[in-house]
């Protein structure tokens, strides 16, 4: 008996499942593989990665030479960190001869770990026949040092790519250091290094080098900045506890992959990204600069626990901990387990010594529920710290004022104008409070006017300005600046209700209705979407 065809159910459509013809094969084997594999694709579509990966090994299992289901084990088991599974997938897709040009990393990898020189060139090579083959120099250069060879040879390739050349003087630089040139390497490396977070892991890196030679003056020469791994790290190389680094493939693999995928951290995540993370944990188990990046990649994906297992991971006592901890919160918080977020974020930021961060994310994490009078005072003990600017300012004027403190945030506001009074963001701010309170007209459409010709892109200054025209009644003026801000940031949930607003004032009652359910689509709290159903169904 053969079976021919599968017909989509819902489940499977969630999925992306579609119905399809599949080759015949003997009703035993096609059952346990059709089954298993659809509870794959159903659980990788909710975000259910461990029940993924496990069905997708017994889909692989019953069909070790279907390229079709390789393909997604080897994507769910390198996203979940099953490198058996995604070794298997590849060799099914290397026979089929549809290998992912991002396996060769895999397999690098695995050969760096295990010092496996053979292995290592199988992969170099294989890895220059692919769009990635950019990356080949810098890891070219590693191997060479692992073995004693000339690391200078394939970074003096010339290349007509700015990204390229940047690596190759990153890896130019920390090869120097690896190799006791202290003068040079640093030399190298100085304008390489500005206040971005590749700098800070590119510094971090250096001084983990430098530590693993004994150069720890140097290294804490490096280590400048406030960025919370390279305070830890500053503090702790007098001490046997700052661990150096052994140079090498596995080091250099593991410290570039970490690097890309950083860069290409604040998009959506994709397959690339989880395979540049978990290729760097495979060749250096110790690399939670990694960790973070894949639980971030895993938290946008909605596999929250899966996120929050891999920032178990991370050592307690290394110097990401307090960044693995912020991004447990975060994670937690974005996935709606709010009490859960509470519990983690409250005790840190209690006592006089609190850490200013930790402070500031309760605050932010307050607000996003609502709990403005809870953060207010939080933002005040931010304001009043010495060395306070005037975003503290700002920002706890409006935590007062959506507190509905308005005489207490009209006080703060002014602060920070005084701070800064030609600062876009704080014009912008007092200029639409005081014309939301309806005090010193004149004044606050003055300062909008002036945060407008400073910023005349900004969307929100746009819409500001745009209101407290409707507000003194010129609601043919207002009524552009709010449709080009609207324009400009369609998902805005204020600027959509202020769009309604004015439409529905000057006669235009069904645009009113459709701009304001476009905003409630994108509200960010309950009180905004129940307003704005109301408006929906009463108008104003």
């Amino acid at each position: 008996m053969a079976v021919a065809a599968i017909v989509a159910t819902p489940a499977m459509a969630r999925a992306g499942v579609p119905a399809v013809s599949l080759a015949p094969v003997s009703a035993t084997a096609s059952e346990a593989d059709t089954a298993a594999y659809l509870r794959a694709r159903v659980a990788d579509a909710d975000g259910r990665v461990a029940l993924a990966v496990a069905d997708y090994d017994r889909a692989l299992r019953d069909a070790a030479d279907d390229p079709v289901v390789a393909v997604r084990a080897y994507r769910e088991a390198l996203q979940y960190g099953d490198f058996a599974l995604a070794d298997r997938a590849a060799a099914t897709l290397a026979r089929a001869d549809v290998l992912p040009s991002d396996a060769p990393l895999v397999m690098l990898a695995a050969a760096a770990r295990a010092h496996d020189r053979a292995a290592a060139e199988r992969a170099l090579t294989a890895l220059d026949t692919t769009p990635l083959r950019i990356l080949s120099p810098p890891l070219r250069a590693y191997a060479a040092l692992e073995w004693r060879g000339d690391p200078d040879k394939p970074l003096a390739q010339p290349s007509a790519d700015a990204v390229a050349r940047r690596f190759v003087a990153e890896t130019r630089a920390l090869i120097l250091l690896a190799r006791g040139r202290g003068d040079a390497g640093l030399a190298a490396l100085r304008p390489l290094l500005g206040n971005d977070q590749s700098s800070t892991d590119t510094r971090i890196a250096a001084a983990r080098l430098l530590i693993g030679r004994g150069e720890r003056d140097r290294a804490r020469a490096l280590l400048v900045g406030d960025a919370p791994p390279v305070v830890a790290l500053r503090a702790r190389v007098g001490d046997r506890s700052a661990a150096g680094a052994e140079p090498g493939l596995a080091f250099g693999l593991s410290w570039l992959l970490t690097r890309v995928a950083s860069d290409l951290a604040l998009g959506p995540p994709g397959s690339l990204g989880y395979t540049l993370t978990q290729s760097a944990l495979r060749a250096e188990p110790t690399n939670d600069r990694a960790r973070l990046l894949l639980a971030g990649a895993l938290a946008k994906d909605a596999a929250t626990d899966r996120a929050l297992a891999v920032l178990d991971a991370v050592d307690p006592r290394g110097i990401y901990a307090a960044q693995a901890t912020a991004a447990r919160i975060q994670v937690l918080a974005d996935a709606g387990r709010t009490a859960e977020a509470l519990r983690l974020a409250e005790p840190l930021a209690t006592g006089r010594d609190a850490d200013p961060a930790d402070v500031q994310r309760l605050a932010d994490l307050y607000l996003r529920l609502e709990r403005s009078r809870d953060a207010a005072p939080l933002h005040r003990r931010l304001a009043e710290r010495a060395g306070a600017d005037w975003t503290d300012w700002l920002q706890y004027g409006a935590a007062l004022d959506r507190a509905g403190e308005w005489p207490d945030a009209r006080a703060a506001l002014e602060r920070a104008y005084a701070l800064a009074p030609d600062q876009p963001l704080v014009l912008n701010y007092l200029g639409y409070a005081l014309t939301e309170h309806g005090e010193r007209p004149a004044e606050a459409q003055a300062m909008l006017q002036q945060a407008a010709r400073a910023r005349p892109d900004d969307p929100a200054i746009a819409d500001s300005l745009g209101w407290a025209l409707f507000r003194a009644g010129a609601a043919q003026r207002a009524l552009p600046l709010i449709e080009r801000a609207a324009a400009e940031d369609p998902t805005n949930p204020e600027i959509g209700e202020h769009l309604g607003d004015i439409y529905w004032r000057v006669g235009r009652r069904y645009e009113a209705r459709y701009a304001w359910t476009a905003a409630r689509a994108s509200a960010e709290t309950p009180s905004v979407a129940q307003r704005l159903t109301g408006k929906i169904s009463n108008g104003l």
